[in-house]
């Protein structure tokens, strides 16, 4: 998961996010960054999510879990 998380991070081009971010209160968390961390999931993960499904993830440990489940 820490991978994982500095990933996103990089993504919202943070130094760090935790677990229990929630992901809503990023000022960077927009269409865009949505996105970038779909095409992330599939590269990195072979993940294939919609934005619909991301927008479910209420943290940034939600959207960890959502990908186990994939």
């Amino acid at each position: 998961m820490n991978e994982f998380l500095k990933k996103i991070a990089c993504i919202l081009e943070l130094e760090k996010v935790q677990e229990n971010d929630v992901l809503n209160s990023f000022a960077a968390w927009d269409s865009l960054s949505v996105l970038s961390t779909i095409a992330m999931l599939d590269a990195n993960y072979g993940v294939n999510l919609h934005a619909s499904d991301i927008q479910s993830a209420k943290t940034a440990g939600d959207l960890w879990k959502l990908i186990q489940t994939k």
